[in-house]
């Protein structure tokens, strides 16, 4: 019997990257998978048609996580496709404009905040509603190691918004507890995304300075992070709730 067997499984973000990996990886544990993105309609069709191909269920819904009646909305469509949820995987964000603290646009910073953080509080919201239902469940966030340390780097907005997903989640994690409802968050290190791409498009020394800086001497596949996200899902972490689970391959530990 597989892992997640006959268990039904969110992810937000799940075009490309880290949502992608994990959606493909919670299909093959044996979850049926909804798979949410904003605006990479295809892309999320895709990771649909990938798994379909392998044999398991998941079905598409595009839904902007900063905007509460589309969440709802998504929360709903899984839950009148397949019963119930039992896992959600809050995955969705974007990268901002890279730029100091001082010269930051208030658009800017909105515009990250609401998805990166009031987003993955949305989603909370309504898994949890739904969650409480049914007796109980697992959340995964993703966080980023810079929701545990600062950085140069001028993305002031999403530093904070990581940090604020740790915080979010250690508070719903002790509320609801004794609920069964378990939720923790997972803090990759630089990962091989879309989004890592799009760094290296601006500074492609990024790479060579990343690997240099990172004890096991190489950036992380998305599977790797997908399979800290599973493990946090799954049963074998049944007694793991308002954790911050890094896997960053040893950088932030120097």
């Amino acid at each position: 019997m597989k892992l997640l067997e006959g268990k039904i499984a969110l992810v937000t973000g799940g075009a490309g990257g880290i949502g992608k990996a994990t959606a493909l990886l919670l299909a093959r544990e044996g979850a049926k998978v909804v798979v949410n993105t904003g605006s990479n309609i295809k892309g999320g069709e895709e990771v649909v048609r990938l798994i379909k191909e392998a044999g398991c269920e998941a079905i598409f819904v595009q839904g902007d996580v900063s905007k509460a009646k589309e969440v709802e909305a998504l929360i709903n469509k899984a839950v009148n496709t397949y019963g119930r949820l039992d896992y959600a995987v809050n995955n969705a964000g974007i990268i901002p404009d890279v730029m100091p603290t001082a010269e930051t646009t208030e658009e800017s910073w909105d515009r990250t905040i609401n998805v990166d953080l009031k987003g993955v509080w949305l989603c909370m919201k309504y898994e949890i509603l739904q969650m409480l239902k049914q007796g109980g469940g697992s959340i995964v966030n993703v966080s980023s190691i810079l929701g545990l340390v600062g950085t140069q780097a001028g993305v002031c907005a999403y530093v904070a918004s990581k940090h604020g997903v740790i915080g979010l989640t250690k508070a719903a994690a002790l509320e609801y507890a004794k609920a069964g409802i378990r939720v923790n968050t997972v803090c990759p290190g630089s990962t091989e995304t879309p989004g890592f791409d799009k760094t290296l498009e601006l500074s492609p020394q990024v790479r060579d300075i990343t690997i240099s800086i990172t004890p096991i001497g190489r950036i992380a596949e998305s599977e790797e992070v997908a399979e800290a996200i599973v493990w946090l899902c799954s049963g074998r972490a049944s007694y793991v709730t308002g954790h911050a689970m890094v896997v960053d391959g040893g950088m932030i530990a120097q």
